[in-house]
Parts: C-alpha cells; structure tokens; sequence
C-alpha cells in the first residue's frame, strides 16, 4: 500500500513542480506588468492554416522574442476570449520586458518585436474590438487554407482532442444545431467562452471574407498580411521573408521548415468534398474579388 502511495506521489510531483514553477513565473510577469511590452504583431489565424507553423518560424528570428517564459514555449495565453476576466497585468506578464527589448536592440541594431499566434482571434466576434482598444497600432498575420481541407482538418482535431464523437457528414449536418445561439450568448456575456463556437464551426469558419471584414472595422486593411497556407508551405523561406518585410525585421535563413501541428487523417469522401466546394465557391470568389488576388481554390 505504502508503495503504492509513493508511486502515485513520484507520478504527480512533476506536475506539481511544473505547476509551482508557472506559478512562479507568471506572478513575478504581473509584477512587472507595467514594464513588458505589448504585442506589436498577431497570427490571427485561421485554425488549422499555419498559425502554429508561421509562429515557430518566426520566433526563430532573433529579433522576434517569444513569449514569457521561453521555456513554456507559448503562442498566446488565448486572453482576447477565454481568459479575458484576468485582467490586463495578466495579459502583459505574458511579454518581454522593455528593458529586455533594449539590450536586444543594442546588440542587433534593429528593435526586437514582440507577438502572438492565436487561430480563433480571426473568428471570434469580439477580439477585434478588445484588440484594437489596447494595441492600435498592431500588425496581423492571416494564414488562410483551402476551406475543404481546413474543414476536415478541424474536424480530426476535435476528434484527437476528444470533443468529437460523430462522423464528419454528422458533424457538419449537427452544426448549426450545435451552434444555435452561441453568437447572441456570446454578445451577451463579456467572459463566455463557447465552445461550440470554436470547437464545432467547421463549415462556417471557413467563410473567411465576413471574418476578415469584421476585423477591418477596426484596424486599417495595410495592417493586414495575408496569405494563403498553400503559399506558406510550398516555399517558407520565401514566406517567411514576405512576412518579415512587412513587420519591417530584416531577412533571415530558417534553421529548419518542420511543419507544425501536422495531423493526418484518412482520406474524405468524394461526395463530401464535392458538396463542400460547391458550398463554398461562391464564399471563395466574394474573397478572392476583396483580395484582389486568386488564392488558387474552387471560386
């Protein structure tokens, strides 16, 4: 029995020890909230593009610092919508410091920039305005998929996440059943965070021109980057060096291109994929004429 006891023990202190620590750190980062350095740039999505791919790339550069601590190796702290009753000291503990951005400068002769990647900024209704009350001057990154393949995506990375148990057509056919509502509960509740909203939307999410709209209601549309994740993979480097032009950080060679966050899956139903470009042809076309630019998909 003792020996029992002691295991389950040993089982938990890593966790424990790793729970103290990110306590730890995270109240030495309120503390010196009013020192750190707001994002200057945001990937914004869109879920299942590239987000986290763009990110880990970009924090390679050696003027964009990654976010605190170093050692977690976070892409956001998700403030904008599930965590927004933390508060804004919260929220900036998560940044370098600008004393930190100082050094850096010195060394490099360029200012370092901070940011974020976060995929359901894009489709949340409420990030923009909360953004932009903060950070005015921020830069966004948008990474958009072929809306068939983001959907199939998403769906797979519910089910591996364990918060989907029907088939894809099921799944696509309980959506708006799902989602009923969410939207006006959303608008009502300044702290809900709902999940059908970010977990089920595979169909809607990828109706990306009203998103993307939204979003300039409140940020002038030269603030935005975007591209399409199809362009990102078929050259990094060269997309990387796209994105590090328009923050204004000088070009860097990738140590390496590992696709992040890859999920594989089988393959999907013929008729499925056909219905769903058919759907979503003529969404793609309105978007590629706001581009002004063929992203390459059904339209």
């Amino acid at each position: 029995m003792t020996d029992g006891i002691a295991g389950r023990l040993k089982d938990l202190s890593p966790r424990l020890v790793k729970d103290v620590a990110n306590g730890t750190t995270r109240a030495y980062g309120m503390r010196t909230s009013g020192r750190r350095h707001l994002p200057d740039f945001m990937v914004i999505g869109t879920k299942r593009g590239g987000t986290t791919s763009l990110w880990n790339y970009l924090v390679e550069h050696p003027a964009v610092m990654p976010m605190y601590p170093p050692s977690r190796g976070l892409k956001s702290p998700w403030y904008f919508y599930v965590n927004y009753e933390r508060g804004d000291a919260w929220y900036r503990s998560h940044f370098a410091t600008e004393a930190q951005l100082d050094r850096l400068e010195r060394q490099l002769g360029v200012r370092p920039l901070t940011g974020e990647a976060c995929p359901y900024y894009l489709y949340c209704p409420r990030s923009p305005e909360r953004i932009a009350e903060r950070m005015p001057d921020l830069k966004m990154l948008v990474v958009l998929r072929d809306p068939v393949k983001r959907a199939y995506s998403h769906y797979w990375e519910s089910v591996n996440k364990g918060v989907e148990d029907l088939g894809f057509e099921e799944a696509l056919e309980a959506e708006a059943e799902r989602t009923a509502g969410e939207l006006e509960r959303i608008a009502a509740e300044p702290y809900y965070y709902s999940e059908p909203h970010d977990f089920h939307s595979y169909r809607d999410r990828g109706v990306y021109l009203p998103q993307l709209r939204r979003w300039v209601e409140h940020f002038p549309r030269e603030r935005f980057l975007i591209m399409s994740s199809e362009e990102l993979y078929r050259d990094e480097q060269a997309a990387v060096d796209r994105v590090c032009g328009f923050l204004g950080l000088p070009e860097f060679r990738l140590p390496s291109v590992d696709r992040h966050n890859y999920r594989p899956a089988p393959p999907m139903r013929d008729e499925t994929a056909a219905e769903l470009t058919e759907f979503y042809r003529p969404h793609n076309r309105a978007l590629f004429e706001w581009l002004g630019e063929d992203l390459g998909w059904a339209g």
